[in-house]
């Protein structure tokens, strides 16, 4: 058990099981009775929580989803916090990234079931690359109100991500790859696949 004297796989195993906390089933659960891996989507993220708690009591719909998105976030950020304080090198904490994004996708408390990555890996890339995550904000920000398709506006700010990534950093500092990123995007769509499908059918719900 030499391996958990090292600090790296202590980061590496803290960032896998915090980022596999359900915080959406557990407020959906908590507060207003609803097992969101049975309804809507089964998704355990933040648009799921408000479509399915929203048939119950809209109001608390609204405040249970963005208590998700926070949660959701801060868990891949508090321990890129830590990591940063402890001095662990840039390879570490982008590790950190991808395995926050990991366990809240393939979570080991849902038999490796999860979410679809995107308030996890907005908090990781927004702690690792403000200025890039910024952009893609913009940009899910104005497709969301447009289009109000959630699914839609994601994708189109991950994508929005990668392309700014390459060129406000065309060397990634300290790592000189851009590997992490593409990890994080291809484990985010290949959980969107689902509703690509959807997209392409035209079956996809509009958010409300």
């Amino acid at each position: 058990m030499h391996f958990l004297s090292n600090p790296n796989i202590l980061f590496y195993l803290a960032a896998y099981l915090i980022g596999g906390i359900p915080f959406g089933l557990i407020l959906a659960k908590l507060f207003a009775g609803v097992d969101v891996k049975s309804s809507g989507s089964r998704s355990i993220g933040a648009t799921n929580v408000l479509r399915v708690v929203k048939e119950r009591n809209p109001k608390l719909a609204k405040k249970l989803a963005i208590a998700t998105v926070a949660l959701d976030a801060l868990k891949g950020i508090a321990v890129l916090v830590v990591a940063k304080m402890a001095g662990m090198p840039d390879a570490t904490l982008w590790a950190i990234a991808v395995l926050a994004v990991v366990g809240h996708c393939f979570s080991p408390y849902l038999m490796f079931e999860g979410g679809k990555g995107i308030a996890t890996g907005v908090g990781v890339l927004a702690f690792l690359m403000p200025d890039v995550t910024a952009i893609a904000l913009v940009v899910w920000f104005i497709l969301g109100k447009t289009l109000r398709i959630s699914s839609l506006a994601s994708l189109g700010a991950l994508a929005a991500f990668i392309i700014a990534s390459y060129i406000l950093y065309p060397d990634v500092p300290n790592i000189h790859s851009h590997a992490p990123i593409w990890i994080i995007a291809i484990i985010v769509v290949y959980k969107h696949i689902p509703n690509i499908v959807r997209l392409v059918t035209g079956q996809e719900k509009r958010v409300a």
